[in-house]
């Protein structure tokens, strides 16, 4: 991981693209399994999807279960460090629904 300076710098390139805060606002509620969690995550590639997972578990935000049955199961669920963004993405949301209805979308 590269050395910043600024915090803000910091947190936005752990967690500003386009998917990891819907990623990780699904997982706020409790584990996932990948199949249901990429589906919750509306209009995200399979590519998008295993890349945004993968760069959130080496950031220690998420954590990957992987269960030895036939067919694989894999989970996905916040690490104590990624349930501190709770309070974040929950704001984010809700000033999301008040400029969606400030604006009329």
């Amino acid at each position: 991981m590269k050395k910043h300076i600024c915090p803000l710098h910091f947190t936005m390139d752990i967690i500003g693209n386009k998917w990891k805060p819907l990623i990780l606002f699904h997982l706020l509620d409790g584990p996932l399994r990948s199949g249901i969690l990429q589906k919750t995550v509306s209009g995200i590639s399979n590519k998008m999807f295993t890349q945004s997972v993968r760069e959130l578990e080496r950031d220690f935000l998420i954590q990957r279960k992987v269960y030895p049955v036939v067919p694989p199961k894999v989970e996905y669920q916040l690490t104590p460090l990624g349930q501190s963004l709770e309070s974040i993405l929950k704001d984010m949301d809700q000033w999301g629904k008040f400029a969606m209805s400030q604006l009329e979308l």
